[in-house]
């Protein structure tokens, strides 16, 4: 399962991560943070949007590779490791699991459980976790900023890199972004914090199950 350091945190391959959402949620915003975040940490990167229409609300599609070594293919990604869904409602129109590999997880925005999605995906056996960024973002943030939550939480469950690493580059971010808010800075700090502590207990009640 993910949240395996012996197999995620020390990549020996390359890491693919899709993401589904809406326009004007973030999905595309998050995957290029999580290109420069890993970047930062001595990674190769990729993160990108599948291009068309980006309406407010419109379905959209973003992508991430990250490697310890030189990323050389350019296409769209048709068998993630990993798939983020900001966006709960896109489970009853869009197939968010097709191609996900089963040793996987996808990870779904909601407050419901994890055995309450799976039916909506497709038959998809593998991982299956789920975190409530709505209401996360609206307690730090005080508004409904899913991708920031969401974003902590792939990081957490794919262990592309270790916790304190992404912290530290998000929080040099958020000072450089958010100079003159300091508060902005503690908000988002607070909601990837909480994001990441849901993974941890959701992955330790796995453990102990």
């Amino acid at each position: 399962m993910a949240l395996e350091k012996d197999r995620y945190t020390v990549m020996e391959r390359m890491l693919e991560i899709r993401w589904h959402g809406r326009g004007g949620q973030g999905a595309k915003t998050a995957a290029l943070l999580l290109a420069d975040v890993a970047f930062k940490t001595g990674q190769y990167v990729q993160g990108f949007p599948e291009y068309g229409p980006e309406r407010m609300g419109a379905p959209i599609t973003a992508f991430n590779r990250i490697s310890r070594s030189k990323i050389r293919v350019h296409s769209n990604i048709y068998h993630p490791d990993f798939v983020i869904v900001v966006d709960e409602t896109l489970l009853h129109s869009v197939h968010v699991t097709d191609g996900l590999k089963r040793e996987g997880a996808v990870i779904v925005n909601t407050p419901r459980t994890a055995e309450e999605i799976r039916p909506l995906l497709q038959g998809y056996s593998g991982a299956v976790y789920t975190v409530d960024a709505r209401a996360i973002s609206e307690e730090t943030l005080g508004r409904n900023f899913p991708n920031t939550p969401m974003l902590a939480a792939a990081v957490a469950v794919s262990g592309v890199m270790e916790k304190e690493d992404f912290l530290r580059e998000m929080r040099a971010s958020f000072l450089h972004k958010f100079a003159r808010k300091p508060e902005v800075v503690s908000g988002n700090m607070k909601a990837l914090e909480m994001a990441c502590e849901v993974i941890e207990k959701t992955a330790g009640m796995n453990r102990s199950a």
